[in-house]
């Protein structure tokens, strides 16, 4: 196990955090830890607030790492576990950091954005950017392995997204496919300027920088429209 801790330490480290942020929440909240109000003072997003209080902005990040319920947290810490340890094996962990929020704050940047009234959290906006980061660079590069790797997340990503629409199409929405859409986005896009660790991503240096500015552009936008 420590070895395996050494060898994925980014990963191991953000379901860790992840893992305490939930249990103080069912400590602090018991029996209602699912409730808006719990979510919200423990860090989730709720984009009228950060309207209000420009200081509120670190919602952007926080709600990366609260969960509402355990079917919440275990769905998101497995695909976590194992997509996380793919994406950190080809970043290294400093830059699989990055990589990670910045998907999340995109997808959250987009909540604040279109849903200013909803209260979510979760780190699906940063996980289906990992998804996306690894298609991306599977696709562009030459390696057979991240290809065929890059093939089976992107058959899981619009699966997702299939279901992620018919939750929308129920009348009764639970999942945020606005944050899921965009942190998909986020991450395509930190996958195409951020280097890789282990492979030569083959990537021009224009379309990086191309990326780079996409994803100031989208994301710093969207706040500033926001909150302006």
């Amino acid at each position: 196990m420590l070895k395996d801790f050494k060898k994925y330490p980014a990963t191991y480290s953000l379901l860790t955090l992840t893992l305490l942020v939930f249990l103080a929440l069912q400590l602090v909240y018991f029996g209602e830890a699912t409730s808006s109000l719990a979510i919200y003072n423990f860090g989730g997003m709720f984009g009228r607030a950060v309207q209000y209080d420009h200081g509120q902005i670190w919602r952007l990040i926080s709600p990366i790492f609260v969960h509402i319920g355990w079917e919440h947290l275990i769905f998101n810490g497995v695909t976590l576990y194992f997509v996380g340890r793919i994406a950190e094996d080809l970043w290294g962990p400093g830059k699989f950091l990055i990589l990670y929020l910045l998907a999340g704050l995109m997808g959250n940047a987009a909540t604040l954005f279109f849903t200013p009234t909803v209260v979510s959290a979760g780190a699906s906006t940063s996980l289906f950017g990992l998804f996306a980061a690894v298609v991306i660079v599977g696709y562009i590069g030459n390696n057979s392995v991240l290809k065929q790797v890059g093939r089976q997340f992107l058959i899981l990503i619009l699966l997702n997204l299939a279901f992620n629409l018919m939750d929308l199409l129920s009348g009764h929405p639970s999942i945020s496919i606005v944050g899921h859409f965009w942190g998909l986005i986020g991450g395509g896009l930190v996958a195409l300027f951020l280097p890789m660790k282990r492979y030569r991503s083959g990537i021009p240096v224009s379309l990086k920088i191309t990326a780079l500015i996409a994803y100031l552009v989208f994301s710093l936008g969207m706040i500033y429209l926001a909150i302006s």
